[in-house]
């Protein structure tokens, strides 16, 4: 399984975030008031994944007082980590271009709607960056060259 790629979560926040613009410019008249919920959501799920990866990377360095990692534990948190980047990037974009058109938009109703938007995104853009470095906890550490062992023969 290859690390998750930047380009790949570019493309989705740039997609999400053009999707986010037709939609609020097309239906913004007839939305509710925003809700916070969602921005709750995302960063909780920051905080536990940011959270994992520091636990998961001090089990795979085997740090003093710390329990061996379970390997099946560690291709699970991989592939959570795989989808909540490629999600928080989905939501990232579309707050983002939620943002941009409520803070061109001169009216009472957006300016009460940008707080809710703006925490979306600064939401979504945690949850990105927590699940790379979970990503990148759980990789197995680059083991140091055993001096002892002859090396196989050229030719």
């Amino acid at each position: 399984m290859e690390p998750t790629r930047a380009s790949t979560l570019v493309v989705a926040a740039l997609a999400a975030a053009a999707v986010g613009w037709w939609v609020i410019s097309t239906w913004y008249v007839r939305m509710p008031v925003f809700p916070w919920l969602p921005s709750v959501t995302l960063a909780a799920l920051a905080v536990l994944e940011g959270y994992a990866a520091i636990n998961t990377r001090a089990r795979i360095d085997r740090r003093p007082g710390q329990d061996p990692v379970n390997p099946l534990l560690v291709a699970r948190f991989v592939v959570l980590a795989k989808a909540s980047a490629l999600a928080g990037a989905i939501f990232a974009g579309f707050y983002a271009g939620l943002v941009l058109w409520l803070f061109i938009q001169q009216t009472r109703a957006a300016d009460n709607d940008l707080p809710a938007a703006v925490s979306g995104l600064a939401a979504s853009l945690a949850l990105v960056a927590a699940a790379v470095w979970l990503e990148r906890a759980c990789r197995v550490p680059d083991q140091p060259e055993d001096s002892d062992t002859p090396e196989p023969p050229v030719g």
